[in-house]
């Protein structure tokens, strides 16, 4: 899943491969906000992003990407 996150007052967006779901990366997302919380989202390769509910500006939650192998023809 791909994630790209703004974060107000920051020039450059973070961008990353997740492999949780939309739905639990919402959800956080969801949370974090309401709550005014630290959002705590896991990469692909097992490392923690941590943003401020209060400084997001925005989301997007991607569709699974496919890793393809090889040349097409």
């Amino acid at each position: 899943m791909e994630v790209r996150i703004a974060v107000q007052h920051t020039a450059r967006e973070i961008a990353f491969e997740s492999g949780q779901t939309a739905e639990e990366v919402s959800k956080a997302v969801n949370q974090a906000i309401k709550d005014q919380s630290l959002l705590t989202l896991t990469d692909d390769k097992g490392r923690q992003i941590l943003v401020p509910g209060d400084r997001i500006a925005f989301i997007e939650i991607g569709s699974a990407v496919e890793r393809r192998v090889g040349f097409a023809g």
